[in-house]
C-alpha cells in the first residue's frame, strides 16, 4: 500500500502543481478533504479554487519532489518550489493521510530561500 500511495503522490504533484490542471483534483482528492493549512479552506473545491488563483498569478510555479516517504496510510513529501532557471525558492514538507488511495487529509510546513 505504501509504495501505491507514493504513485498517487507523484501523480498528484505532477499533474496538479507542476502541469497546473487543476481538475486532475478531482481523482487524486477526497471531496471532503481535510485542509489544516489555514491558508486554503477545507474540501476538494477550496483546494482548486486556491491554487487555480496561484497558477494564474504565478504560472511558472512548479515543485520539485526531493523525497517521499511512506507509512500505511500517511505520505511524507519533501519538496523544492523552484523558478524556471531552476532555483530554490522554498523548501516544504507536506504530510498526507490517504484513504481508499484519495488524498484525505494535509499538514504542511514551508521555509521560503
Amino acid at each position: 500500500m505504501t509504495e501505491k500511495n507514493k504513485e498517487v503522490i507523484r501523480g498528484f504533484y505532477q499533474e496538479f502543481f507542476n502541469d497546473h490542471v487543476v481538475e486532475s483534483a478531482d481523482k487524486y482528492v477526497r471531496e471532503d478533504y481535510i485542509q489544516h493549512n489555514p491558508g486554503v479552506g477545507q474540501g476538494r473545491e477550496a483546494l482548486k479554487e486556491a491554487f487555480g488563483e496561484k497558477f494564474i498569478t504565478n504560472p511558472t510555479f512548479k515543485l520539485e519532489i526531493k523525497m517521499l516517504i511512506a507509512e500505511d496510510d500517511m505520505v511524507a513529501v519533501y519538496l523544492k518550489n523552484v523558478d524556471t532557471e531552476g532555483n530554490t525558492k522554498a523548501r516544504v514538507v507536506d504530510i498526507y493521510r490517504l484513504e481508499d488511495g484519495m488524498l484525505a487529509e494535509h499538514w504542511d510546513v514551508l521555509m521560503p530561500c
